[in-house]
This record gives C-alpha cells, structure tokens and sequence, in this order.
C-alpha cells in the first residue's frame, strides 16, 4: 500500500471567531468518525470501531472547557497530525492500543492481591512474610 503524505496534510490556521473554531471542530470530528472503521481495518485491531469512536468522542469531550481560541486552534492542528498519522500508518499498532491503556486492569502489588484476582505472577509478586 502506498501512502500519500499529502493527502491529509493541513495548512495551519489560525480561528478568527468562535464560530469558525466549532465549525472546523465539527469537521475534525466527523473526520476522525469516518475513520474509524478505516483505522481497526489498517491496523488489524481486535476492537470494534464503535470503541475507536468512543475514544474520539472522550477525547473531544475532554477539552470541551477550553475557553482560549489560540489553545483550540494547536488542540486542532494536534488533531489534524494524529489523524494523517494513523490513516497513512505511521503509527505502530501500540500507538492505536494506547488510547486503551486508560480502561486497562492494573497490576496487582501483593501475593494476595494476584492470588484473588486467580493469577499466577509469583516470579515477579513474592509473597510477603
């Protein structure tokens, strides 16, 4: 598969209003929701798409509270590169896998801690006296 690098690229913009700001956030998002059935398919992911596109909603709903225009517009750009990256495959696939790390079980610290859970870590966990 070739990859274009053009094909995505983005000038870089500045908002003049609010207005504009929503309307290019509104196209970035729809973008990114296009996509991902585009991104599980070229990275050969074990997730569904519905859950690539709840992490791109989570992640536009974690900066909803921006209130400066100039943080928007670089919150955007960032945007813009992350995706041109993940459609021309230039993220490895722990890239992609890192938007899960957050809903991932943590690690046990104690020997009765991976004993309940019914693990069997016991070369890394020791028990304690």
């Amino acid at each position: 598969m070739t990859t274009i690098p053009s094909r995505l690229a983005r000038v870089t913009q500045q908002s003049g209003s609010w207005d504009a700001a929503r309307a290019r956030t509104r196209s970035l998002y729809r973008q990114w929701y296009r996509a991902a059935p585009e991104i599980v398919s070229l990275y050969s992911l074990n997730v569904p798409a519905y859950s690539i596109r709840a992490k791109i909603r989570e992640e536009f709903e974690r900066h909803r509270e921006v209130t400066d225009l100039s943080a928007v517009d670089i919150l955007l750009l960032k945007s813009y590169q992350d995706l041109q990256e993940a459609l021309n495959c230039w993220k490895m696939d722990s890239h992609i896998m890192r938007w899960f790390s957050k809903e991932e079980v943590p690690r046990p610290n104690s020997f009765l801690e991976s004993f309940y859970l019914s693990r069997d870590d016991s070369k890394e966990v020791q028990p304690t006296a």
